[in-house]
């Protein structure tokens, strides 16, 4: 404090008057009440948070920068994410059903073991039991029906079936004829697709399932006529029935064959045209007359 005398004034002389100096040294005014005596300063309370740091009363928390929440709460309401369920396999091919797909399936499931039948394109029990087997042994749902699941393994397992495969028991749709079958009376005879058709004036009139000699016996190729019919003929030869025959090509003929009727296409003729259905085939030996074109291609 500064003394001061007040050599003229209205107070008093030498009077000691105390003098608040403000803003020195960075101190804050006290305040004083109407009597003029000095009035205690008042300090808030603080309080100390669970790790020891004191925060001033009244003074709010900042929320944390990365989070949004306050700092050191855990975030409340926040779901909890739920994985996303897997999708349940869709029907694929089911029992009753009929198509190259389900001969697709039938053969693809020959390949494994798992069907002994020949693929016919119809899903009935026997496919129904090869597939609930397969199913069962590779620990999915044996319900029998072909879902997505069953045929990506199916298929991982297994080769694109050939044409043969997938008509092992015959019924391979003809192949587009030959030029020289449009015209007159025609056995035309595919190797490709292993068919015959019987062809008059461009038209088919009715086609069979044939197979041919072997690679040491092959079947000709070629354009020719129908020599010689023989209704009971057997081989002198192989000592072997070849009811009715229409011989073609020296000793090659078109005729009727049990052994492929019974065992399909696991064997070869000799050289001829088999044909397994004998009521086919006998229809086309009535029809059939000397003099009619064959014409044999690949």
């Amino acid at each position: 404090m500064a003394g001061v005398v007040v050599r003229r004034g209205a107070i008093a002389v030498g009077a000691v008057v105390t003098v608040a100096l403000v803003g020195v040294g960075g101190c804050k005014a006290q305040p004083v009440d109407s009597d003029g005596k000095a009035q205690p300063v008042r300090i808030s309370p603080t309080k100390t948070d669970p790790g020891g740091s004191d925060t001033p009363s009244g003074t709010e928390e900042k929320p944390d920068e990365k989070s949004g929440e306050r700092s050191g709460e855990t975030p409340e309401g926040t779901p909890t994410p739920v994985p996303t369920p897997t999708p349940a396999p869709k029907t694929f091919l089911a029992p009753g059903q009929r198509g190259d797909q389900v001969r697709e399936l039938q053969a693809r499931l020959r390949q494994i073991a798992w069907l002994f039948e020949d693929p016919s394109g119809t899903y009935g029990s026997s496919t129904t039991n090869a597939v609930r087997g397969f199913q069962d042994k590779r620990g999915l749902p044996s319900t029998g029906t072909t879902d997505t699941v069953t045929w990506q393994k199916l298929v991982a397992m297994t080769r694109e079936p050939t044409k043969y495969q997938l008509y092992s028991g015959g019924g391979i749709p003809a192949s587009k004829p030959d030029k020289r079958c449009l015209t007159g009376r025609v056995l035309c005879i595919s190797k490709e697709s292993r068919t015959l058709t019987w062809m008059v004036d461009g038209k088919a009139v009715s086609t069979m399932d044939v197979r041919f000699g072997s690679q040491y016996t092959p079947t000709r190729d070629g354009t020719f006529t129908v020599y010689w019919k023989s209704r009971h003929h057997v081989s002198t030869l192989y000592d072997t029935a070849m009811p009715y025959a229409l011989f073609f090509s020296g000793g090659q003929a078109v005729h009727f064959s049990s052994d492929f009727a019974a065992t399909g296409y696991n064997g070869a003729s000799h050289g001829c045209v088999n044909v397994r259905d004998k009521k086919k085939i006998a229809s086309l030996f009535a029809a059939v007359e000397k003099g009619d074109k064959v014409v044999v291609y690949k």
